[in-house]
């Protein structure tokens, strides 16, 4: 067998729309096709000893076991590779639960679709799924150990930390939306203009010289000694000369450490003579040339949260060590500690495992113990010299014991920092009584405080401390979100798309808008091409200034990567026909259909799902969602429309030359179509189905009033600035082009229709065929052609898509002589030429249109025409 490609799903899916993170395998078993797992011998009972914990997985069955029985009765590899992807992340530490596997409509070949927690884990999962199945078939030894912990590794480079991660969690609760920003900790809250960030517990409300500050130990010490805050006695030395002056100013035992330092990195503690105060001053001077050296103050270590000056909570946080028995070796007393179930391999537990590392190494060395050492019974042995929770140090809370001049110290020096999210280190004997009182001293004062010691404590209360971050970032009641219109459908979305932002602009909004031709921010064209996908999408919704979306999201990006949010407040389904069938295991326009209703499926229950009522296959998407529905139609006598209105429903219709709104039994008339310029008075009627939905779409929004509607309508003017590729005329002296993207038969009817309605003596098509399309779908678009226009000149789209030239020709011919044997028809492979010979020989009166493959190329080659024209005029002239 062999995986034909890895798709990572982000967001709502053709497979799940509530599991937005999905690995899809596309695997060929070839001749496993033929070998179900009962065919194989001694299968199951290899994939028992292996992977023990499938037992649990139930399966269809429904019970625990279950999968086992489909094993034993026969089911195939892709099946078995599914739940080996979902056991294999369990193993390691990330709990996956959900798979299917189905078949892609060619023999052999299936999706094996699973979900992931860190995506770089999930696409190493699914390959390595795939050799456990190939080594369990072929009975040979596998090190699953390795597997598992590379994902561990993996997913502690990719994931985020604690800290962050716990508050993306307390928005995503809020239902704020979020965006990870890079592969580190920067994650963006909200959209739009309605965006903050944060790095780690860095807010983008954080104050940039308050972090500079607290990055810089002498000057926070100058500050809080001067607020007369507790801290230790000391001096700032960066030479081996000013030691001993420093050890006799301020006596052992001392603290030296880097000025920039951070994590305790060149850290000593507990110094007591001038040997080891030099091997200090090195070990701190790898860091930082100025190196501070404190007196240490005996006690214990706590950390106070204050968040938005506020206090939060304090812990008692105690480094790594061990306590001897008077048996066992140091390194046997570590391994009986890395045994507690509440240890683990990085973040994934309340504890990390502890590691020998140089720092371990150093505080054994200073006190001439090798890790064969047996220590004295009850004795500790310190292993790390800071109490971080990653080295495997553990904390205990203590918010209740506080003592409230404490907690007032510590709001102050937050404000004399000026750090609104802010970590104070202190050594005392407790923080039950004052630090004035106790003899203890402020040690740190921290941005980017670690929120792991709190939210998971080995001991005491866990506090949520993300919820002050959001509370703080975003104040009860707001949620961060900016106002999304997405548009799916096969025709027409980005027309619809486009007048929808235009609507918006005109009603006094800041739009940014995804199309087919490119990204647009409150018109600026930011990013050029097919821009219907997530990473589009995301552009615009990561960009500062945009305080309303509207995102054209096509089959393609929903079926490559999902769709680029969760959520959206509005959903128009223009239409659904035969178009991109059979790519993507999409074998069916039913199929086509329901990766068009994920958009649908993800309206808010508040929003409203446009949904087209001519449409059968649209309009059954109603039964799905979980959402307000609103119709829209070219018959106001539509069955689906009278019966929706009857219960008060909304709805756009066509009715008697008039674009209207009904509400319930109400009718408001917005204006005559052959008004609107779009319509070209009324005979575009495709387009009249495309204004349909965007001014019910509009309408919903409260602060979008009729009035914005109608000179939305009046000032949306077609051309190539505010439709390329859509209905496109360009007037010459003796002749007119027309130029459009129709590139599907349902779209080229629509434009025949519109054609047909023109006053032209002659129609010449200059038309083309998409080489990844089926034989049956470019023979129709020659079918359409031939019964349309009086002449055709066939081209070739740049991108042959697979198929070679000649082949899409003759479909195209087979079908143009099917509906008119004896139609003038001419082959010119290049579309530049194709125009050129249009140029020179189109008859007087005539229409020549060209079907769109890139629409930005082929405007450019007609306006360069025209200026050929132009020239050519005023050269006569002057003769």
């Amino acid at each position: 067998m062999k995986i034909i490609d890895i798709k990572v799903l982000r967001g709502p899916n053709y497979w799940s729309v509530r599991r937005p993170k999905l690995i899809q395998m596309k695997l060929d078993l070839e001749t496993l096709e033929e070998r179900p797992t009962n065919k194989i011998p001694g299968f199951l009972n290899r994939l028992k000893t292996l992977l023990p914990g499938m037992y649990e997985h139930r399966c269809s069955e429904g019970v625990e076991g279950g999968f086992y029985s489909r094993v034993e009765e026969g089911t195939w590899i892709g099946h078995v590779i599914e739940h080996i992807a979902l056991e294999l992340q369990t193993l390691a530490g990330m709990d996956c639960g959900f798979g299917r596997t189905r078949s892609t409509g060619e023999n052999g070949v299936y999706f094996v679709i699973f979900d992931y927690m860190e995506e770089d884990a999930g696409v190493y999962t699914a390959k390595a799924s795939v050799k456990i199945a190939e080594a369990l078939i072929e009975g040979r030894d596998y090190d699953l150990e390795n597997d598992i912990m590379r994902l561990r590794e993996i997913r502690e480079d990719t994931r985020l930390g604690p800290s962050t991660s716990c508050i993306v969690e307390e928005a995503a609760r809020r239902g704020i939306p979020f965006i990870r920003l890079n592969k580190h900790s920067l994650v963006q809250l909200g959209h739009g203009h309605k965006q903050k960030r944060i790095r780690a517990t860095i807010a983008s409300t954080t104050s940039s010289i308050a972090v500079d500050i607290a990055g810089d130990k002498e000057e926070t010490k100058n500050l809080l000694e001067q607020a007369e805050v507790p801290i230790p006695n000391g001096t700032i030395i960066q030479s081996m000369e000013e030691l001993q002056d420093a050890i006799d100013k301020v006596g052992f035992p001392l603290v030296i450490k880097p000025i920039n330092g951070n994590h305790g990195k060149g850290a000593t503690t507990n110094i007591i003579n001038r040997t080891q105060a030099l091997k200090a001053l090195e070990g701190a001077q790898k860091y930082s040339r100025h190196v501070i050296v404190e007196k240490f103050i005996t006690g214990f270590d706590f950390r106070v949260l204050v968040i938005d000056y506020k206090f939060i909570c304090a812990a008692l946080r105690t480094p790594a060590s061990v306590t001897g028995d008077g048996k066992q070796n140091i390194q046997q007393l570590i391994d009986e500690l890395n045994k507690d179930p509440r240890r683990g391999y990085g973040h994934e537990k309340v504890l990390t495992q502890i590691k020998v590392d140089d720092f371990t190494w150093k505080m054994l060395n200073d006190n001439g113990y090798t890790l064969e050492t047996v220590p004295a019974e009850n004795e500790i042995v310190s292993l790390k010299p800071t109490a971080n929770l990653s080295t495997g140090g553990t904390s205990a809370d203590v918010t209740d014991e506080v003592h409230p001049a404490n907690i007032f110290m510590c709001e102050r020096i937050a404000r004399i920092i000026g750090l609104d999210i802010c970590g104070i280190d202190i050594m005392a004997e407790n923080l039950k009584t004052p630090l004035l009182e106790n003899g203890g001293a402020v040690l740190e004062v921290n941005a980017a405080p670690g929120f792991r010691m709190h939210i998971d404590p080995s001991e005491g209360l866990p506090r949520n401390v993300a919820e002050p971050v959001v509370d703080m970032l975003y104040p009860k009641g707001s949620n961060g979100r900016v106002p999304i219109i997405a548009v799916t459908g096969t025709n027409g979305k980005t027309t619809t798309t486009r007048l929808i932002a235009h609507i918006a602009k005109i009603a006094g909004k800041k739009p940014g808008y995804t199309t087919s031709d490119g990204v647009y921010i409150q018109n600026q064209l930011m990013m050029k091409g097919d821009c219907t996908g997530p990473v589009s999408a995301q552009f615009v919704l990561k960009d500062p200034t945009v305080d309303f979306a509207v995102l054209e999201c096509a089959r393609g990006g929903i079926l490559k990567a999902g769709l680029a949010f969760r959520h959206c407040d509005v959903a128009v389904v223009t239409n659904v026909a035969a178009d991109h069938i059979g790519l993507g295991g999409i074998n069916s326009v039913e199929q086509m259909a329901q990766v068009k209703a994920v958009v649908a499926e993800t309206v808010f229950p508040h929003g409203y799902a446009i949904l087209n009522a001519d449409d059968e296959r649209v309009f059954k998407m109603k039964k799905t969602l979980d959402c307000n529905v609103a119709l829209f139609s070219m018959d106001e006598k539509n069955t689906h429309i009278l019966k929706h209105c009857a219960k008060g429903g909304l709805a756009a219709v066509y009715e008697n030359g008039f674009i209207s709104l009904l509400k319930g039994t109400w009718k408001i008339r917005v204006m005559a179509a052959k008004d609107i310029p779009l319509t070209f008075e009324g005979k575009a009627t495709h387009n009249i189905q495309n204004i349909l939905p965007s001014v019910m779409a509009t309408y919903l929004y409260r602060d979008i009033t009729i009035a914005d509607i109608r000179q939305g309508l009046l000032s949306f003017i077609p051309s190539t600035d505010q439709t390329p590729g859509r209905l496109n005329f360009f007037n010459f002296k003796n002749f007119t082009f027309l130029a459009d993207f129709a590139h599907n038969p349902h779209g080229l009817k629509l434009l025949c229709d519109f054609i047909s309605k023109l006053d032209y003596s002659h129609k010449i098509g200059i038309i083309s065929g998409t080489g990844d399309r089926r034989d049956e779908d470019i023979m129709e678009l020659g079918e359409i052609s031939a019964n349309y226009f009086d002449e055709i000149i066939i081209r070739c789209d740049q991108n042959l898509r697979g198929r070679e030239a000649e082949e899409i020709i003759n479909l195209l011919k087979e079908g143009i002589h099917k509906s008119n044997p004896n139609l003038p028809t001419l082959i010119i492979q290049n579309e530049d030429e194709a125009l050129e010979y249009a140029y020179s020989n189109a008859p007087a009166g005539s229409l020549v249109t060209i079907m769109c493959d890139v629409v930005a190329r082929a405007l450019d080659k007609i306006k360069e025409l025209k200026e050929k024209e132009e020239k050519s005029l005023k050269s006569l002239m002057a003769n």
